[in-house]
């Protein structure tokens, strides 16, 4: 039944309503605050009386969001920063500088306040390291057997090979990192990465037959160390998506950070896009062609070593959760949904079962949208070399691709620093079309300066859509499969620049690099009609109730109807 609330209203000071201060509490849901999705759940509302009634949990106005919940017999919310008291001044007024200033003025979610969080900058740092092999191996590649072989197409088939090998073993990858830790895929990663790269190389150098190129490029590319997905797993795992992790790292009571989080990925990926082709071109054209695969290994492997070493940030793996789960598995349906819940930090999603990560439709989904992504990134990798080499200005490749990254990165930062109203679903619906149209136009220009423009707006529009890719994760995945779900979503991006390299090279080869450019344009408008045909599968239950447990003494979700 519907607590009764008195008919008194609050005085203009903000005075809380006397129903509160009865032990009657309603929460009521503030307009545009976002949640770890970017949604507004709070029970559409209404929240639960923990205890006598007296405290409630809720995740709007800086109330306790899967924190601590107040109870006993004065009314009150205690939260993870501002927190909210019904019995002072000023507690329910956004922006208000005064004491119980709520999380709308005083604790609003940023990038400060996500790299104050214990342990981050542990896995930060050499985690950005580790992750620009990523940036690196194709268009390092692409520029070294270019130079040995005189082919744009021949270069990006081997590329392609690496790509469809990295796609190929990157989930397996996170899966394993899930079972049984990130240390004990990653190591062995990175060694084996350091030495293909390496056998490629020399065979490049020495003109070996072209088979031997593209044996070599299935290691290089199927040990790629997943760095990105490890990390956004541990920002889950401290911001308490990870139950067990979650208390030693500080991280309960942070959940709507994870938004800021996916956001803050997305720019270090775009910064790395930024950095790699730059870096990588330079070194190829003005040191030595191999110049910039020699760097690309020296960074896996010091980086990923050193991201390895971080054990105490890294997610506890689902082998150890299970052991400690036997005793206490959940035997009633109503148990069930709410343990996952618990364990996953958000709202349990059917299908995450024997068949992964993938059994999720949504995932499957989301694979489609990250692969024509992948071959923006493919596509203009090779076409904006093939184009400069056809003006004479080689040297300007990576300026170029360093443009459209910018125009990445940018985006990602504004998209973090924004509280969204609508929901990632909606969002997503928005960014995509915008993507498509964007490259629209990436053929028909022929001059540096508006080829310049143009690939600042496409990348203006890739971020938005990577982040509420990855945040909508989150909410379709439990905890026990999300590296593997995120290393679905990177292969996928893989799998589309090593496809996007190859058509667009032969493209360039055949009709002149102008035509490689509608790779792009191909590939997301095949993933814009999947995706608008599918979207029924990316939503989510992440409305539910959050609800006190006494045993463990945080608050969890529990999807359960609400009138």
């Amino acid at each position: 039944m519907a607590p009764t609330v008195s008919p008194e209203p609050a005085d203009e000071a903000g005075t809380a309503d006397p129903a509160e201060t009865a032990g009657i509490s309603q929460q009521h849901a503030a307009p545009g605050v976002s949640d770890l999705h970017g949604e507004n759940d709070a029970a559409h509302g209404e929240s639960n009386a923990a205890g006598n009634g007296d405290g409630a949990a809720g995740d709007a106005n800086g109330a306790a969001y899967g924190g601590s919940s107040a109870a006993g017999d004065g009314s009150g919310a205690a939260g993870d920063g501002a927190g909210r008291s019904a019995d002072r001044p000023g507690a329910d007024k956004p922006g208000t500088d005064k004491p119980g200033a709520n999380a709308l003025g005083a604790d609003k979610p940023g990038y400060g306040q996500l790299l104050r969080t214990p342990g981050a900058w542990s896995f930060v740092l050499p985690g950005f390291a580790a992750r620009q092999p990523f940036a690196m191996l194709t268009i390092g590649i692409v520029l070294l057997i270019q130079h040995t072989s005189g082919s744009f197409g021949i270069a990006g088939a081997v590329s392609a090979t690496a790509g469809v090998a990295m796609a190929v073993f990157a989930p397996q990858s996170g899966k394993l990192a899930d079972r049984f830790g990130q240390a004990a895929v990653l190591i062995p990663g990175v060694l084996t990465h350091s030495v293909s790269v390496a056998l490629l190389t020399a065979l490049a150098l020495l003109d070996a037959p072209l088979w031997t190129l593209f044996v070599a490029a299935i290691p290089a590319g199927a040990s790629v160390p997943q760095v990105g997905p490890m990390v956004r797993a541990r920002w889950v795992a401290l911001l308490g998506g990870d139950a067990a992790r979650a208390p030693a790292a500080g991280g309960l009571g942070r959940p709507r950070l994870l938004t800021t989080a996916a956001a803050f990925e997305s720019v270090t990926d775009e910064f790395t896009f930024v950095i790699g082709p730059v870096l990588t071109t330079a070194l190829c054209t003005g040191v030595h062609p191999a110049a910039g695969l020699v760097a690309e290994a020296a960074l896996s492997l010091i980086g990923g070593l050193l991201f390895a070493a971080q054990h105490r940030t890294q997610p506890v793996p689902s082998r150890r959760v299970a052991a400690t789960a036997t005793a206490a598995t959940p035997t009633t349906e109503a148990a069930r949904v709410t343990e996952a819940a618990r364990v996953g930090g958000g709202a349990p999603t059917v299908g995450a079962g024997a068949a992964g990560a993938l059994g999720v439709p949504g995932v499957r989904v989301l694979a489609v949208v990250f692969l024509g992504i992948g071959t923006v990134f493919g596509g203009l990798q090779v076409s904006l070399a093939a184009f400069t080499e056809e003006i004479g200005q080689p040297g300007i490749n990576g300026v170029l691709y360093g443009v459209f990254a910018a125009g990445n990165m940018l985006a990602g930062v504004i998209c973090g620093a924004v509280t969204w109203r609508r929901s990632p679903q909606q969002r997503l619906l928005i960014a995509y079309p915008l993507l498509t149209l964007a490259t629209s136009a990436l053929w028909a220009v022929h001059a540096v300066p508006l080829l310049g423009a143009l690939g600042l707006l496409v990348g203006l529009c890739i971020a938005p859509a990577l982040i509420t890719g990855y945040t909508l994760v989150d909410a379709l995945v439990p905890a026990n499969a999300r590296t593997e779900a995120f290393t679905w979503l990177t292969g996928a991006v893989a799998l589309g620049q090593a496809g996007a390299t190859t058509a667009a090279g032969q493209l360039a080869d055949g009709f002149g690099a102008s035509a490689g450019f509608v790779v792009p344009l191909a590939g997301t408008g095949l993933a814009l009609v999947t995706l608008v045909t599918l979207r029924g599968h990316l939503a989510t239950r992440s409305a539910g109730r959050m609800v006190s447990d006494s045993t463990r003494g945080v608050a969890h979700r529990e999807a359960v109807p609400v009138d």
